[in-house]
């Protein structure tokens, strides 16, 4: 069986939408803190990302089944953006995304290296992810290095 990795289509993105949830049920979030209409947010953001911030996804197929999907954009920041754009133009990259089944064949790595090639093409300088604990072995391998991101739980 062949895998290949190619761009999704804008009909798809309900399947990047349904991967996005099972991300992070994946990572314990229990399904009754999952919005309900997750799909609607999902794919309202992913339009409104396609207009503004270039985004771009990927989809990774075994034969004609989907089985993993990454999504990737300018990152937009979370504070004011003071740097020159040729310093600061990062890229974002969300929802790499395997079915378990087809975990541990390398598939996180293709669609996360499509998601970096992309964003290279399109200028940017660096690339950033938030990692799952079972993603991080992956980014690593890529070259990706941990950074300062530190957090506090404030609802303890």
């Amino acid at each position: 069986m062949m895998i290949t990795i190619r761009e999704a289509l804008p009909h798809e993105d309900q399947i990047l939408a349904e991967h996005f949830r099972k991300l992070w049920r994946d990572n314990q979030v229990p399904e009754e803190l999952i919005e309900p209409d997750w799909a609607e947010i999902t794919s309202r953001f992913i339009t409104q990302a396609r207009t503004h911030l270039q985004y771009r996804a990927f989809l990774a197929l075994k034969d004609d089944d989907v089985v993993g999907s990454t999504s990737c954009q300018l990152f937009s920041g979370l504070a004011p953006l003071i740097l020159t754009a040729d310093y600061r133009q990062y890229g974002y990259i969300w929802g790499v995304y395997v079915e378990p089944a087809q975990r541990q064949q390398g598939l996180g790595q293709q669609l996360t290296q499509a998601a970096t090639d992309y964003l290279r093409s399109i200028g940017c300088t660096q690339a950033i992810l938030h990692a799952s604990p079972m993603g991080r072995p992956v980014y690593t391998k890529l070259g990706f290095i941990e950074s300062n991101e530190m957090r506090f739980d404030l609802t303890s």
